[in-house]
């Protein structure tokens, strides 16, 4: 069993690869890793293309949902997303904040940085920005936050429960997420779960559905709903790379599930202390 450091680093070389390779190249595989599937289509990413703000150049084709278009982002709203990658969801993000709003990135991976502030330059914007971070101990002030988002990253953090203490920290009263990760329903065989390249795919580190719910439970959220739900298919051609025949007939018999899904959250409003505004 790897430790934390150990899992970072893994990822953290896995992501820095996917900043320097082509999206083809990014959509044809394990949610960016190299193990390519004939199958060339996008194995757990959605079609962000109509979504207002969309740069293609941004879009690695790395995500599992469409949190940002689930995250009931306001004009003058200041946004986190966690993980931002070259900074797809930071540019939607703004779209729906405008001008007046600011829309943060945090990732930790310094190519990912890289590429996302220079993305930002070319598109002039000037209130958006990315800050080199662990998840689990964000840069950022306490209570800052009205909306998180986050697009298959969480997958990817060792200490899980603490990342989501910490986007009840960053939120203000009242704030909310709106994340899309990957979950389990039954367990994972463990060649699966040993390998490098279907952790740093989203898969191998996912936790159990009810688990995850359960973490942002424990962390004091509010009103927890699944926005969204889809069952991830891994083709066989990449299960061969892990699996042997016998061990792939059964996992396919197994009745264990890989899914998608977009959590929303709140966090709770401070108490109102004066009758007199009647706001209690």
């Amino acid at each position: 069993m790897k430790n934390s450091d150990e899992i970072k680093k893994m990822v953290r070389e896995k992501y820095t690869e996917i900043a320097t390779q082509d999206k083809d190249m990014n959509a044809s595989s394990c949610c960016g890793s190299t193990c390519c599937s004939d199958e060339v289509y996008h194995l757990m990413a959605d079609d962000y293309s109509k979504l207002e703000g969309y740069e293609p150049g941004a879009d690695l084709g790395l995500g599992c949902g469409l949190p940002t278009e689930f995250a009931k982002i306001k004009k003058g709203d200041v946004v986190i997303d966690l993980g931002s990658g070259a900074g797809n969801d930071c540019f939607v993000a703004r779209a729906e904040a405008g001008e007046s709003g600011k829309v943060i990135g945090i990732d930790m991976t310094e190519a990912m940085i890289e590429l996302a502030r220079k993305n930002a330059e070319k598109l002039n914007f000037h209130n958006v920005e990315f800050r080199l971070g662990d998840i689990e101990k964000m840069p950022v002030t306490s209570a800052i936050a009205d909306v998180v988002v986050s697009n298959c990253v969480l997958n990817l953090v060792p200490e899980k429960q603490k990342a989501i203490s910490e986007i009840h920290r960053v939120l203000k009263p009242g704030g909310h997420f709106s994340i899309s990760d990957i979950v389990l329903k039954g367990i994972l065989p463990p060649s699966l779960l040993r390998t490098a390249e279907m952790y740093a795919g989203c898969i191998s580190g996912a936790i159990q559905k009810e688990d995850y719910l359960g973490m942002v439970k424990n962390a004091g959220f509010e009103n927890i709903t699944i926005q969204k739900e889809k069952s991830i298919h891994v083709p066989d051609d990449i299960l061969n790379q892990y699996l042997n025949e016998a061990e792939l007939a059964e996992y396919k018999n197994s009745g264990v599930g890989i899914f998608s899904i977009t959590v929303y959250a709140e966090k709770k409003k401070e108490p109102c202390c004066d009758p007199a505004l009647k706001c209690c």
